[in-house]
């Protein structure tokens, strides 16, 4: 995949995780049980995340080893195939705990990319 390619896709990264943590901005983890609407958009959301992620060539995934790419290309496979048995404890950690430094080295790199 080209170069413009790859920070395309890191750029939509980004934008989905970004919308995936602001929809948790003043919201507890009860809150994602109890708003099925929240499940669903988070959901969706890191899924596309990692899809976006699978979608960048072998080779850019070497070139920015810093991003967990198995991980996150991972929780797409998971969420997608274990749609009936989501664990909104991995969820949440994934939203609040995982995604926040994801935004940053997601920001670092497209900063340098585009320089």
């Amino acid at each position: 995949m080209p170069k413009h390619d790859s920070l395309l896709c890191i750029r939509q990264m980004l934008d989905f995780a970004r919308e995936a943590n602001s929809l948790m901005q003043n919201r507890t983890r009860d809150d994602i049980e109890k708003d099925r609407m929240l499940q669903l958009s988070l959901l969706k959301l890191l899924e596309m995340v990692g899809e976006a992620a699978s979608r960048i060539s072998v080779n850019d995934r070497q070139h920015f080893s810093q991003v967990p790419w198995d991980s996150i290309i991972g929780m797409r496979h998971r969420l997608i195939h274990g749609y009936d048995i989501v664990d909104y404890d991995i969820v949440w950690k994934t939203v609040n705990e995982d995604l926040p430094p994801l935004i940053i080295l997601l920001e670092k790199i497209i900063n340098q990319e585009t320089m």
